[in-house]
């Protein structure tokens, strides 16, 4: 994330430019006042939005222009240029829009518009009256975010097995973690969206069973909440190792902002720090305690970092870059016991910690699924609508394996983002809608000054094609089986990226 910036960029807007320096389908900053405002060319119409995007401040004008919207170059956000409308996450809020006048071949932005409320998407089913959603994390919300946001008003019940409100998780291993981004950055909403949005959000909610005759959800303390519409989003949770002493005091996994607030609290006094596993949970916490100047050591099974997703090469990248930051890497070896605050590993060697962080992946939260009798594929397996053999309940998230056109095979992925656009689609989905999930997957990680954006769903390869330079962040990989390209992944390469996910898209359309 970033501050607004001190000064606004280029020129003042209300005096005009010239249309002929704004290409169709280019782009440009300029101001007015205060304000950074994007121009974006699509044919005759030139629009005028907020420059910045409302997740993370990205720089719109780096993005790309597809149709009538624009598309964020950190994380794949999308707006719909006419509307500033949020089309698909990371991005929650909308973007202010301007008014635009073309006189004498210039171009004037006037005073901001008012917001244009979302018109209702209609559907031939009368929307359900009580839909109730079980998960609290980006699924669970982005779904019912949604369905306010398709002005349904019927009741909307949340059952969140966390202590607080949905939060942006991505950031507790990232910058949250190593200091570098308050709390109250975290919350994807304040604690008054859900009572203005009469969204009911029962905290600690532990939901034991599903009685699907009777459409009734039961909670560990007895009580029932019946639904029309049921929205399984429970998540994963942190793979916990069947080792001697893992259950220790000094010993944390990350998933909630419990934990990551229990591994700031213990990083303060912590010298020495140990991260098992190397995937990229792992990885970026050990980034963020190394911010926090703690030595830091990460033992892994693997010969390199990451190489089972983003191959050997940029596996010794990841490697490098850690190193470079003074991690020091104990792979191919594994932790055998916790004793204390020593870490005993499989080669016999012995590791001094303060504090022991393990990132050794996740298991998704399938068992009242399974317990419902719903159809379970190492996930809850679910058709292209996101629905479960029972047409009345939906999964979405961490949990849900879905028929992805673009692999042409059934896959299930652990990302935020995919998470969440699932969520906003399960919405319209139990409105009726019938929308069919065909986004392309994306997920980004940062390690210190480096991102590394991943678009597609990529198990195996027989080919990596590298441009660019991976060693000098500035590269593109393609993940090819037969020559075609299943995945990419890339270093400060975004629009790259960006690209790469519209020909999926419109390979899938073909």
């Amino acid at each position: 994330m970033a501050d607004d910036q001190a000064k606004p960029s280029g020129p003042d807007l209300t005096k005009g430019v010239l249309l002929t320096d704004l290409a169709d389908g280019g782009m440009f900053v300029g101001h007015v006042g205060a304000s950074d405002i994007l121009l974006a060319r699509r044919g005759a119409e030139v629009f005028a939005v907020d420059a910045h995007c409302t997740h993370y401040h990205g720089p719109l004008a780096e993005g790309l222009v597809v149709g009538d919207t624009v598309r964020c170059p950190w994380h794949h956000a999308c707006f719909d240029l006419r509307t500033g409308e949020a089309l698909r996450a990371p991005a929650l809020s909308p973007l202010s829009c301007w008014a635009v006048e073309q006189r004498g071949g210039k171009v004037f932005v006037g005073q901001k518009r008012a917001a244009q409320p979302r018109t209702r998407t209609t559907s031939a089913t009368k929307a359900p009256e009580k839909i109730v959603i079980v998960g609290g994390g980006a699924a669970g919300f982005s779904a019912a975010e949604m369905l306010r946001r398709e002005h349904y008003q019927g009741s909307i019940v949340m059952l969140s097995s966390d202590d607080g409100a949905p939060v942006d998780r991505p950031n507790l291993s990232k910058d949250y973690l190593a200091g570098t981004a308050p709390e109250d950055w975290l919350p994807l909403r304040p604690d008054s969206f859900y009572i203005d949005n009469k969204i009911e959000l029962r905290l600690s909610a532990n939901v034991t069973d599903i009685d699907r005759r009777a459409r009734e959800v039961m909670l560990g303390n007895g009580s029932k909440v019946a639904y029309d519409r049921l929205l399984l989003a429970t998540g994963a949770e942190p793979i916990r190792l069947p080792i001697p002493g893992f259950d220790g005091p000094v010993v944390h996994t990350l998933r909630s902002l419990d934990d990551c607030r229990a591994i700031i609290a213990a990083a303060r006094d912590a010298r020495r720090a140990v991260v098992i596993g190397a995937s990229f949970i792992g990885l970026e916490v050990a980034a963020s305690l190394r911010n926090r100047k703690i030595e830091v050591h990460v033992v892994a099974p693997e010969k390199r970092p990451m190489e089972r997703v983003l191959g050997p090469q940029m596996g010794d990248f990841i490697r490098k870059l850690h190193e470079e930051n003074g991690v020091h890497f104990h792979l191919e070896d594994s932790a055998v016991a916790i004793e204390g605050r020593r870490v005993k590993l499989k080669s016999g060697a012995a590791l001094e910690a303060d504090l022991v962080v393990a990132g050794v992946g996740v298991r998704p939260r399938i068992d009242v699924a399974e317990k419902a009798g719903l159809a379970i594929d190492r996930g809850v397996a679910v058709n292209a609508y996101l629905e479960t053999t029972d047409p009345n309940i939906l999964a979405a998230g961490d949990i849900a394996r879905w028929p992805d056109p673009h692999s042409g095979a059934n896959i299930r992925v652990e990302h935020w983002i995919v998470a969440q656009r699932q969520g906003a689609t399960a919405a319209r989905n139990m409105l009726g809608l019938q929308e069919k999930f065909e986004q392309v997957p994306f997920f980004w990680s940062q390690h210190y000054d480096v991102p590394i954006n991943y678009v597609g769903h990529a198990e195996a390869w027989d080919e990596i094609a590298i441009e660019g330079d991976i060693a000098a962040k500035d590269c593109v990989l393609r993940f090819m089986q037969n020559k075609r390209v299943l995945a990419v992944a890339s270093i400060y390469r975004d629009v790259d990226s960006l690209a790469v996910e519209l020909e999926m898209e419109v390979e899938r359309a073909a």
